[in-house]
């Protein structure tokens, strides 16, 4: 009798197994056929230049990609590619005090990227993305509270990337 109960238990477990098929928390669709994704350097165009962030851009969003898929990072002649240009950095107050002093500023970042897909042409976009911090008039962006901006800002920008390139939603 516990062995027939067992039997059942581990048939109903293979159909679950079985039945789900390949699901994808992130919601991350990729062909078969594609095995392999390319990162050209995002250069920065903007006319407000802030060094090292087209190097951090480029990275954040190689890293995104090698840990939310199974794809291999290549050089040239990816299936997947991702190029453009961070087309905008900027640094604008969003709220004053009665004396007309910032009270609240915001960092604002875009990136405009081209997204080529060897295997479905459907797919290909060229598009922008942008996210902005805000933090405290009083305060200075720069040190750590620039390092978490500037982190704050990639993360949202890659994965709206991602969701754009390789999510169905």
């Amino acid at each position: 009798m516990i062995f027939d109960f067992r039997k059942k238990i581990f048939f109903v477990a293979t159909l679950l197994v079985v039945g789900c098929g390949y699901y994808s928390f992130t919601g991350i669709s990729v062909s078969d056929k594609t095995k392999t994704f390319q990162v050209n350097y995002f250069q920065n165009n903007s006319d407000l230049i802030e060094p090292g962030i087209d190097r951090d851009f480029t990275l954040a969003l190689q890293d995104i990609i090698l840990n939310q898929t199974n794809l291999s990072l290549v050089k040239s002649n990816g299936d997947l590619v991702y190029e453009g240009e961070i087309i905008e950095y900027r640094i604008s107050p969003t709220t004053a005090t009665a004396d007309n002093r910032a009270e609240q500023n915001r960092l604002t970042i875009a990136i405009n990227v081209r997204f080529i897909n060897k295997f479905d042409i459907e797919a290909e976009f060229e598009k922008r993305f942008s996210f902005f911090y805000d933090y405290a008039g009083s305060a200075q962006l720069i040190g750590a509270q620039k390092t978490t901006a500037i982190k704050e800002i990639f993360d949202r920008i890659t994965q709206d990337i991602i969701n754009a390139s390789l999510a169905n939603w």
